[in-house]
């Protein structure tokens, strides 16, 4: 009989950015009730804890610990806060994200520019840097960007966020070929148009509800918990010869020619 692949996380760590609600949050659930004990890390303290409380009585492990993905101090704390009490990080799913200016590129300023970088494309990075130590000396581990389609095609009116989702994509595949020795594999996740608190103007707006959908071959959008079977097999020895890919999710929304996220 071939080897069935086991999508468990029993004894790994996983650190999640952006966990206090939406996708983040809901691929900390998934990969708790897997087995992960998970680090949960956003800008405010009292949403993480809320998320870590609803784990913990569903019988799950989790450290809540509040953090700016653009502060580089910040980062490294929670990566040695994580390695103390749980000895270690074996997955990383960077899914913090900002889009501070909607409207045409030429329009957006500096300040704007160097806001949305360091949190969407910088701060990847320093999470990356900062995990990747331990996960070497744990035989190899997984790192999971959440892009977006966006970073594939350009969407109107939200052109620097995609420029910076498509600057994911490219560290993505950068990355799996320089880790690719150590065992780490890297992987990134495309989502089209989820329900989220940080996409609401989009489905609170009838008007853009509605052209949004008509664009989706579903004819909807996605929920939350539909990105955590993709986040779950990337973080787990399921995807042990999968490294550099981009999973697009998003309703057959790129297969009908529109982008968004």
């Amino acid at each position: 009989m071939t080897n069935i692949p086991s999508f468990s996380l029993q004894g790994k760590v996983a650190l999640i950015t952006g966990a206090s609600r939406g996708i983040g949050q809901a691929i900390a659930e998934t990969y708790a009730a897997n087995g992960a004990r998970v680090v949960l890390t956003a800008r405010k303290q009292a949403g993480l804890d809320a998320v870590a409380e609803g784990i913990r009585a569903s019988g799950g492990d989790a450290l809540p610990l509040a953090a700016h993905s653009g502060d580089a101090d910040a980062v490294t704390g929670v990566v040695a806060r994580a390695i103390e009490v749980y000895g270690g990080v074996d997955i990383l799913v960077n899914n913090a994200g900002t889009n501070p200016h909607f409207g045409a590129l030429l329009t957006s300023e500096e300040g704007q520019w160097q806001k949305t970088f360091d949190v969407n494309l910088l701060g990847y990075f320093r999470m990356i840097k900062a995990c990747v130590e331990s996960m070497t000396g744990r035989g190899g581990g997984k790192i999971i960007n959440v892009s977006s389609v966006a970073g594939l095609e350009p969407q109107m009116g939200m052109g620097l966020y995609s420029i910076s989702k498509a600057g994911v994509l490219m560290m993505t595949r950068v990355l799996a070929v320089e880790l690719a020795g150590v065992n780490i594999q890297v992987n990134a996740i495309a989502p089209g148009f989820v329900k989220t608190k940080f996409s609401s103007v989009l489905w609170e707006t009838p008007q853009l509800y509605d052209t949004i959908v008509k664009s989706i071959p579903q004819q909807r959008m996605a929920e939350t918990g539909e990105l955590s079977g993709i986040a779950l097999y990337l973080a787990s020895q399921a995807s042990s010869f999968t490294t550099g890919a981009v999973f697009v999710v998003d309703g057959g929304q790129l297969a009908g020619g529109g982008a968004g996220r």
